[in-house]
């Protein structure tokens, strides 16, 4: 019996964008299926699934977001408001020569690939959310709510909106700040129910990293994937990356006009059951019947944190697989 050949290897290049230029690696032919990642991640976290999405018949391009990796890094703070980023994702599908495609994130990814859906539905046929849930736009000002939920401490949003005060806690140590950061979030070394929580600093003179886990490195996290993750930041520094946290008002404000709105193209959901993504919006997931009218399915992984697409690799490609192929028919 004839056995398909194995896709080709991942090919790396750039193309022109708003924002100057877009490092994207691409592997496989078929219906496009563009692949967003969040902070503090770069195209590699999608490693796992350009092999397998393109075994499934598709062409998967994974890319480093704008402010990351080898993509252009504007020094405007308000260059990385998601307007922007909405237009980098069209100008990636034309530049690779489609009208359409699937777009799939992760974290901050799944807010550009929602916010790509909703506001440009001829484009973006298919919307996949990892770990972030679908939430319209609209409600009160996004920096009022964070500055109410830390209470006597400091939420990691608030701390992270101010320019260069986060950059001076992380930059002095890379390896070791992303390397507890990881952990943090990963199923298998975040830390226990008791201990106190990571998203939260303490408000005079504290630091993320004061309650991040010590050591020991998450399974999925080899030192090689984290040498990739450090190179990359090394030479970018952090402030692009912390620029999407410091728009959240002004797209509060842009995208006022879509208040409320639901995005009805077919969907797909996937959270971690022990990613506090999923569990503190709980109830946008249980309104999915009203925002996402068009979801074919949604998971909620057990015994998974943040990182799913890396944590769970093998589950994440067939959730994903199963659900392209449903576009199909």
């Amino acid at each position: 019996m004839h056995q398909p050949a194995p896709p080709a290897e991942p090919r790396h290049r750039t193309i022109e964008a708003p924002a100057g230029r877009l490092h994207l690696v691409e592997q496989g032919t078929g219906p496009l299926v563009l692949l967003v990642h969040g902070f503090p991640e770069s195209w590699y976290s999608w490693r796992r699934q350009l092999p397998a999405l393109a075994a499934a018949g598709y062409r998967a391009v994974a890319f480093d977001v704008r402010g990351y990796g080898r993509s252009s890094k504007p020094a405007a703070t308000d260059a990385y408001r998601m307007l922007d980023l909405v237009e980098d994702n069209v100008a990636l599908v034309r530049a690779l020569g489609e009208e359409k495609a699937v777009v799939v994130g992760h974290d901050w990814g799944s807010g550009i690939a929602a916010a790509s859906a909703l506001l440009r539905p001829e484009v973006f046929r298919a919307v996949g959310l990892l770990s972030v849930p679908y939430a319209p736009p609209g409600g009160p000002r996004p920096t009022d709510v964070f500055a109410r939920m830390g209470g006597d401490e400091e939420f990691y949003v608030s701390y992270f909106q101010e320019p260069g005060r986060a950059e001076k806690e992380m930059e002095p140590d890379l390896r070791g700040w992303l390397a507890g950061f990881y952990a943090a979030m990963s199923a298998d070394t975040m830390p226990a129910q008791d201990d106190p929580d990571p998203h939260f600093v303490t408000r005079t003179g504290g630091r993320l990293r004061d309650r991040f886990p010590g050591g020991k490195l998450p399974a999925w996290l080899t030192e090689d994937d984290l040498d990739v993750y450090v190179g990359e930041f090394e030479r970018t520094g952090m402030t692009g990356a912390l620029n999407r946290y410091r728009n959240m008002d002004r797209d509060w404000e842009d995208l006022a006009p879509y208040d409320g709105a639901p995005i009805r193209q077919p969907s797909l959901f996937i959270g971690g059951a022990l990613d506090a993504s999923t569990t503190w919006m709980a109830d946008a997931i249980d309104a999915y019947p009203v925002t996402l009218p068009g979801l074919v399915s949604s998971h909620i992984l057990d015994g998974c944190g943040h990182w799913l697409q890396q944590e769970r690799p093998e589950e994440v490609n067939r959730l994903l697989t199963t659900w392209l192929a449903s576009l199909r028919d």
